[in-house]
């Protein structure tokens, strides 16, 4: 006699049904580094543009808030804040400001001695743009390359901070500083070529890393400039054009959705 003994077993499988690309607002932090390459000005002046005044590279943190449409399209509003990665990157400042310096080549405080003042510059972004996304994972739809497009404000300065626990240098307290910070405003356009990847699992690994190109156009808000590397005594009326470059890192957070895939389980 032969006895066949059947088994139960059960089985499992899936099956794809349709690729999902999400559609949804994302917020991101950035962080990254810019550095001057070149740069002209209307009136002939030398020393005067952001690579002359200042020592690159720069520090770059960036707020931005995005929206995600179906069709891979993305509207931008970035917000970026930068100074120099050496704290004290304005260059020749004894030159520039030789009418406040001692020959020696230092600032006089208030209590006689030698004062201890960081020059440095800040610059201050608010640009809107429309990005395009280009899958190259068919497994998540969400992630490829990017580029972007993007202009809008942005202003930069001289800031000079002094040491708390030192006497303070009056030429550069308060409203006589104004005189040496080449505050500056204009407009600014700015292309970006990068990676972005949106995780299908972990709501938490989303980045995008990108490099870009920003050619900024820019003029004097002050009244009267002194800088006697650029032989200014008065009112500054050049436009300053510079081109900056960089590369930037964004840790993003889509606010709705991570699923790349709609599946049926039997």
């Amino acid at each position: 006699m032969v006895m066949v003994m059947m088994v139960p077993m059960a089985s499992q499988a899936q099956l794809k049904l349709n690729v999902d690309t999400l559609e949804c607002h994302i917020i991101g932090f950035s962080f990254g580094l810019q550095t001057p390459l070149a740069g002209s000005n209307s009136a002939g002046l030398t020393n005067g543009n952001m690579k002359d005044l200042y020592q690159g590279p720069y520090l770059d943190f960036g707020f931005e808030c995005d929206y995600k449409f179906k069709q891979d399209w993305m509207v931008t509003l970035e917000g970026d804040l930068w100074f120099g990665y050496n704290s004290d990157n304005l260059t020749q400042r004894a030159e520039r400001m030789g009418d406040i310096y001692t020959s020696q080549g230092y600032l006089m405080s208030w209590g006689g001695t030698d004062g201890v003042v960081t020059m440095y510059n800040r610059g201050l972004a608010v640009r809107p743009g429309v990005a395009r996304l280009f899958n190259i994972m068919p497994k998540n739809p969400n992630s490829g390359i990017f580029v972007k497009l993007s202009g809008g404000w942005f202003m930069q300065k001289t800031a000079h901070s002094q040491d708390m626990n030192e006497s303070m240098v009056p030429q550069v307290n308060e409203a006589y500083g104004r005189l040496y910070d080449h505050l500056r405003h204009g407009v600014m356009l700015t292309e970006s070529v990068g990676f972005l990847y949106m995780s299908n699992y972990i709501n938490y690994v989303n980045f995008k890393v990108e490099l870009f190109a920003s050619q900024c156009l820019s003029w004097s808000k002050r009244p009267y400039i002194i800088d006697n590397v650029m032989g200014l005594n008065g009112k500054d009326d050049s436009r300053y054009f510079d081109l900056m470059v960089g590369v930037k890192l964004s840790w993003l957070f889509p606010l709705t959705g991570r699923t790349s895939y709609d599946y049926y389980y039997f």
